[in-house]
């Protein structure tokens, strides 16, 4: 019974702190508000001339990432890398939800938010965080047996503390996919 009470206690600090567990937790929960944020993005741009490819966008994101990545003592390259990732999760999502709300027009967003003013800085900051998680977790993220066991372990743990969907679930991997590279 002891055992159960300790269990749930447990349980119930993570749940009710939605930090993925162990050494990567912090940064795939970051990726994981990330990919929520596709839904604004899909919702702002969803019935209008906005592509969700925006390779100009991209590009400056990409380069931002690579300046502050360097000011940080990280790898531009290698940032650039998660990045990238992070880039393509979105679009995952964005192409989910579009897919979706036309199926289903009633489940469209009522609301637009606007990209420039709402969205994009929600991204900058969680560019800035990303980045400083990066470095905290940089010795830890090299191609080892033990950053993949700890890549998964908080990619599971996220899915079931953030309840995620297939959509956004598959966007997580996605999202994850280079944690442990070079």
């Amino acid at each position: 019974m002891r055992i159960l009470a300790v269990a749930v206690t447990i349980f119930g600090t993570l749940a009710a702190s939605l930090t993925s567990v162990g050494p990567l937790g912090e940064l795939t929960g970051l990726a994981v508000k990330r990919i929520e944020v596709a839904d604004l993005v899909a919702a702002a741009k969803f019935g209008t001339s906005q592509p969700i490819d925006d390779p100009a966008r991209e590009q400056q994101v990409l380069d931002t990432v690579r300046t502050k990545a360097v000011q940080l003592g990280l790898n531009p390259e290698n940032a650039a890398r998660f990045f990238r990732a992070q880039i393509e999760a979105n679009k995952l999502v964005q192409r989910g939800l579009y897919a979706r709300w036309t199926e289903h027009p009633e489940e469209v967003p009522t609301r637009k938010p606007d990209l420039g003013t709402e969205v994009r800085p929600i991204l900058d900051r969680l560019t800035t965080d990303i980045l400083a998680e990066l470095k905290d977790t940089e010795q830890l993220r090299k191609p080892t047996l033990r950053c993949e066991i700890h890549a998964t372990i908080a990619e599971r743990s996220a899915v079931v503390l953030h309840h995620l969907d297939s959509l956004h679930e598959n966007a997580l991997a996605e999202a994850m996919r280079t944690v442990c590279s070079k």
